[in-house]
């Protein structure tokens, strides 16, 4: 098992020696060619510098660590027409700083990912939001190529959710027009709101189903098992490489620190449910988690790592995880 975070590593005294920086599209759009080529450059110099500093950092830890959500704005604004043009000059130079991350992901075995945000709906009835959503598909992927992934079925995971008014058929109709390295790449997941777990199961033919157990709770205010017969299922969808699911805990105050939480009890509103916890703080809950030994876990959480390493040395002292 491995145990990830996303997007920002942080120190032990909680602060990024490694961040990403982007900049607005109002700001970029005020430029002229030359100073905008020369701040996309310099953004996405910067933003690679760092994803490797986090890389070997990460290459350091146990195995069990190695795993993390890259930022989308890892190139800021690519998809902006007026960006993706002048990317195609930058490229060139850029590219060697990508297959270096890419190289030292693969040399230490750390498993990486992206996480489009909610605007990428492949499923929308609304073709201009389609073609959007395609379009930061494969500004993701081609990242991840650039890094010297897409070579084969899930050597690199970009993650989205399947909600949109078209459902299953949108989202198929969508993913067929994927290059084929996106569709080798893509994976899709439950959501608290619209895309139940039995929802996005539909869509397991074509791509990985993530399960995020907690998305499952909120919408349905149910703890699924380990041995629940949907989750062999979602391991057929992974066509054997080892299946992700994504784990978070309501915010301190809102739940109890252990136990099993019923939303009856709570009396709580679900938009309240939703947001993240700093910290993995009812063990109850974190035994549930770990209770899924055949997945890796992306830990979503606000500490990021620093929640991650707790939860990972409280797994060990209880014997849920083996260290190597």
């Amino acid at each position: 098992m491995k145990l990830g975070f996303a997007c920002k590593y942080l120190d032990q005294q909680a602060k990024q020696p490694y961040p990403f920086k982007s900049t607005t599209r109002t700001r970029f759009l005020s430029l002229d060619d030359d100073a905008r080529i020369t701040l996309l450059n310099l953004l996405a110099q910067n933003n690679l510098q760092n994803l490797y500093l986090t890389l070997e950092q990460l290459a350091k830890e146990p195995e069990a660590l190695r795993m993390m959500r890259i930022g989308s704005d890892l190139l800021p604004l690519y998809t902006v027409p007026e960006a993706t043009q002048l990317y195609g000059e930058l490229l060139a130079e850029l590219t060697p700083l990508l297959r270096r991350c890419g190289d030292l992901a693969r040399s230490h075995h750390i498993r990486l990912s992206f996480h489009p945000g909610q605007y990428t709906v492949l499923a929308s009835d609304n073709e201009g939001v389609v073609d959007r959503a395609i379009e930061d598909v494969e500004y993701h992927a081609t990242c991840a190529v650039l890094m010297g992934f897409g070579r084969q079925f899930q050597d690199f995971k970009i993650n989205i959710h399947m909600n949109g008014k078209k459902g299953i058929d949108g989202f198929r109709a969508a993913f067929l027009r994927l290059s084929p390295e996106a569709r080798n790449m893509l994976t899709v997941e439950n959501d608290e709101i619209s895309c139940s777990l039995d929802d996005v199961l539909q869509a397991r033919d074509l791509c990985p189903v993530v399960l995020d157990i907690h998305h499952h709770w909120v919408k349905e205010n149910h703890y699924i098992q380990a041995d629940d017969e949907r989750i062999a299922l979602i391991n057929e969808s992974w066509r054997g490489v080892r299946p992700v699911l994504h784990y978070s805990i309501a915010q301190e105050g809102i739940i109890p620190d252990h136990g099993f939480p019923d939303q009856q009890d709570l009396a709580i509103s679900k938009s309240k449910l939703r947001a993240h916890s700093d910290y993995y703080f009812n063990q109850t809950l974190n035994d549930w988690a770990l209770s899924f030994n055949a997945f890796d876990i992306m830990c979503e959480v606000k500490m990021k790592n620093l929640a991650r390493d707790r939860l990972y040395h409280s797994a060990l002292e209880r014997q849920l995880i083996t260290a190597r």
